[in-house]
This record gives C-alpha cells, structure tokens and sequence, in this order.
C-alpha cells in the first residue's frame, strides 16, 4: 500500500480548533471513486478533499470534494483548505498572485493577499424567490412566524443552496431545527449584527442530510449569500461574516466585492500533518 500525505486543515480560522475541518489527501491519482466516498464517510467531516493533476492547461491542480453522502461539484471551505495544504505542500502557481483550481464546476481562482486565500465566488446556477410551499416548510420547521423572514431567496451555486434573511444575528443564533423536516433542504439562515460587533452578519448552514447537521463554516453558502446580500441592497461591498458559534466555533468570511466580481476569503491552519494508506 503505497503511502500518500495527509493533512488535516481548520479554515475560516487562524486559531486551530475554531474553524471548519477539511481533510485532504495529496496525490490522490490512481484512488477509485468507491476509494474517495469510503475514505470521505471514514473521516465523518463535512468534507474530505483529494488533489490530483490538472486535466485542464489553464488549472494549477485538480480537486474532487466529498461528503460523507456524496461527491460535490464545488464547496467554499474545501476550496480554501485544499488551495492552502496544496501550497504548503510545495505547489508552485503559473501566476504570481493567483492559484487556479479545477473541480467539477470548472476553473476556480483564489488571490493571495492579507495572509489569507481568497476565491472568487462562482456565480448561482438558481436564483429567485423560495416557492411558497418550501419557504411555509422552512418555516414550521425553524419554528418562526412567517413575518420573520425578511426576506428569501435561492441561492445555488452547485451544492443546492436556498435561504432566509431574518431580523437580527440573535434571531438567527436562536433558532433550534427540526432536522426530520428539514430533509432533503440545504438551508442558509442570515441576520445583522448590531453595531460594535467585529462582524457584519451571523450565519448557519443547515443541511438537512443523513440525520440532519450544521455545517461551522461554509465558503459555498457564503459565496452565494454575498451575491444576494449585496445585489440587494442588504450588504455593503465589503463586510465579515461571522458563522459557527452555536457549534463553539468562531468562523470568520471576509467578504469583497470588486470590479463586479465577489471575493470569499478566510485564514486556514494546518492541525495534522501525515500519511494515508488505502
């Protein structure tokens, strides 16, 4: 069995143990799909990620992101920490202040800057308004009035997004879900902080998944929420968001809007550095 590196990644942090766990496997080439979605439901994260060769000229590495329940065409946080564990591997880019990444939605890039990745958010392949019955089953099974949601919208950029806008971040950290009735529904939850806070907004992704869980950080969601946030008027060009905090995490996205395109960034840390055998 031929040994390949691991590393173990905390994103959206710069303090171990606060952010959002990835596992990655290095030169993954030669692993099968039922290889990939065993080792993904073994480590029982969100998301365990393997870095192969590109296919693509244009792409610096290839990536393929797994759950444990199924393969992803894109995510935000995998994105990030396997751009981090691919450079501090010794990955070399094709240009000075950008890594190009391809997955399954097609080319990613992410910027270097500030001590941190950034990605440039790809944009929704589903927008518009919920439709009345899934917004009522939102509803019931977040427990709210309807008059609570401010606002609602889809917000899919692969992984099946949708997603409320409530009063305030307390709302929003408040909630306890119903996950039976939350089944099948990928569910992004927003509210403001008020002022002084060091972020602009709170959020929860609720995946309704297997038994149903909450994911601590979630570069995707994030990525989509800012299009919508901003385009709307609810946002500025630049915010923080913050997300994690009913699971003791402390997630932190940096949000930028330029030129028409949005930036998701956040820090990542290696916690665990070895080698996987299949």
């Amino acid at each position: 069995m031929t040994p390949r590196r691991f590393t173990q990644v905390d994103v959206f942090t710069d303090t171990p143990l606060l952010g959002n766990p990835l596992a990655v496997v290095h030169d993954a080439q030669g692993l099968s799909d039922a290889q990939m979605a065993a080792f993904a439901r073994w480590t029982n994260l969100s998301e365990t990620t393997f870095l192969l060769p590109p296919t693509d000229p244009a792409a610096d590495y290839r990536v393929r992101i797994f759950t444990p329940h199924r393969e992803l065409p894109f995510a935000g946080h995998p994105t990030l920490g396997s751009c981090h564990a691919w450079l501090e591997a010794g990955g070399v880019a094709r240009g000075a202040d950008e890594v190009v990444q391809q997955c399954a939605v097609g080319l990613i890039r992410l910027r270097r800057s500030h001590a941190r990745l950034a990605f440039a958010a790809p944009p929704c392949v589903r927008s518009g308004p919920l439709e009345p019955a899934l917004l009522a089953r939102i509803v019931a099974a977040l427990g709210l009035q309807g008059d609570a949601v401010l606002d609602h919208q889809w917000v899919d950029n692969g992984p099946g997004w949708c997603a409320i806008r409530l009063a305030s971040a307390e709302a929003v950290l408040a909630l306890r879900p119903d996950w039976a009735a939350l089944a099948g529904i990928k569910l992004g939850v927003v509210g403001a902080h008020g002022a002084g806070h060091d972020a602009q907004f709170e959020v929860r992704a609720l995946i309704g998944e297997g038994p149903g869980y909450e994911d601590p950080v979630t570069g995707s969601l994030n990525a989509s929420l800012a299009q919508w946030l901003i385009d709307s008027g609810a946002a500025p060009a630049a915010y923080v968001a913050a997300q994690g905090a009913r699971l003791a995490r402390r997630g932190r996205v940096f949000i930028e809007q330029m030129d028409g395109q949005v930036w998701v960034g956040g820090h990542s840390v290696s916690c665990v550095r070895g080698d996987v055998r299949f």
